[in-house]
């Protein structure tokens, strides 16, 4: 991994090569990644990679015309390159009416999330929990297949005004699904310490669920009490994210469109978006290198504040928030890190205390069918359970759901302490488990 010194020369370099160029201003943003990935499938691995990159994207501004150009070439006539087509590009584009002079120095809350042994994960490590996991599959009758991945990553932002942004993480992530004759469940952690989450524990969880899923079966459609695992909650409401962008709003692309500051969802939500939070990841900056602030989405169901790039937030006489995405883009920002408020029960207590509902594990295959109303579908997998007196008591074939997120949040009936979870439609978040009356499930699958 390059030193910041080394990044810092980099810049200079860059910045340098635009003002020879002409460039009014110039803009760096390096993105350095090491990542390992172990496959496996049928009980052994099948592929182990590594890979090391490094990308240097180069924004220039000239007459109020700005573009940008990316090169994974680090020697200086490569660089040179690299400005000059952004420059050619610029040259090409509309004039932006008020485009706003990049940041200069500014200050960041410190943030640690690179820890040591996640960077010094080896392949053998996670060979020898991955071997653990497929000996707990054999020893059951199943089959296992999933990834482990370790890595480290860093980005630098720096600006012909001074600005100099670096920040740096290392990640890890284990998934694992495992089948049982014709049923199966799925298991996923990430993190920023390859020491927050056990191999182990996740791979007898899955293989626990998948020998439950047996002999599903199929049940009408129609409105129940659903508990969301904490996984099947991030992928639905994670549609959410871009509804709490002030372009969002004015574009009236959000649902939130002409209900901010009204009671919205149920009094027992709220949503922040916290980079800060100790279970998040990210860079404590923006696109443009300005500092991220907690937000306070919603307090009490009730939506009340947005989140601002500096160039909406000029528009809107307002002050930006630390959202903004890299320019040029069309989207503006949005909240990256929500952090969703919690409650003081768990699956087991909220499954204890229905008469008659479905545990889901998680969902997928989520589109968006009305966004003003937030209307989305999608399918549950990896194991659909009946609840009935308190008792999981058997499989449910897979069922497909519409739903609206806005329905579904005035709908909490309980929810567990938020935790950062992991799945697939979305990014990471920090979210509860939620009981949930009035789901909408509209047909069951063929699976």
């Amino acid at each position: 991994m390059s030193s910041e010194s080394e990044l810092n020369k980099r810049i200079e370099t860059v910045l340098r090569l635009g003002k020879l160029a002409g460039a009014d201003e110039t803009e760096v943003h390096i993105d350095e990644t090491i990542d390992a990935l172990s496959r496996f499938a049928n009980n052994a691995i099948h592929q182990n990679v590594a890979e090391h990159g490094i990308t240097i994207s180069v924004r220039t501004v000239v007459d109020g015309r700005t573009a940008r150009a990316t090169t994974n070439r680090l020697d200086e006539d490569s660089l040179r390159a690299a400005v000059e087509s952004s420059l050619q590009l610029a040259h090409s584009q509309p004039k932006i009416t008020g485009l706003l002079l990049m940041p200069g120095k500014q200050r960041y809350r410190k943030v640690n999330r690179f820890t040591k042994q996640t960077a010094a994960t080896s392949p053998e490590e996670r060979a020898r929990a991955i071997r653990k996991a497929c000996d707990l599959a054999i020893r059951n009758g199943q089959v296992a297949a999933g990834i482990f991945s370790s890595g480290q990553s860093q980005h630098v932002i720096g600006n012909s005004r001074e600005l100099f942004a670096p920040y740096r993480q290392t990640e890890a992530e284990f998934s694992i699904t495992m089948q049982d004759e014709s049923a199966a469940s799925w298991a996923k952690a990430n993190s920023g310490n390859v020491r927050d989450f056990d191999p182990q524990k996740l791979a007898a969880r899955a293989s626990e669920k998948a020998r439950m899923a047996k002999d599903a079966q199929e049940l009408a459609p129609g409105k129940y009490t659903v508990i969301l695992e904490p996984a099947a909650v991030l992928d639905l409401v994670g549609f959410l994210f871009y509804d709490f962008a002030a372009t969002a709003l004015a574009d009236q692309r959000s649902c939130l469109t002409k209900r901010m500051g009204k009671q919205l969802f149920g009094k027992n939500i709220s949503i922040t978006d916290d980079v800060y939070h100790p279970q998040q990841l990210g860079a404590p900056f923006d696109g443009e290198g300005l500092p991220r602030q907690r937000v306070a989405l919603v307090e009490d169901g009730i939506p009340g504040k947005l989140v601002y790039s500096r160039a909406t937030a000029k528009k809107s006489g307002k002050k930006p928030t630390g959202h903004g995405f890299a320019l040029p883009n069309e989207y503006g920002e949005a909240p990256m890190n929500l952090v969703f408020g919690g409650g003081d029960s768990s699956v087991e207590k909220m499954v204890a205390s229905t008469d008659r509902g479905l545990l889901v594990t998680r969902v997928w295959y989520i589109r968006e069918v009305d966004p003003y109303e937030k209307v989305m579908t999608g399918m549950t997998r990896d194991g659909l359970y009946l609840v009935e007196n308190g008792k999981v008591t058997s499989a449910v074939r897979n069922f497909r759901f519409n739903q609206s997120l806005i329905e579904l949040l005035k709908n909490v009936e309980s929810m567990s302490p938020a935790s950062r979870a992991t799945a697939e439609e979305a990014f990471e978040m920090v979210v509860p488990a939620m009981k949930v009356h009035n789901f909408h499930f509209t047909e069951p699958t063929k699976f």
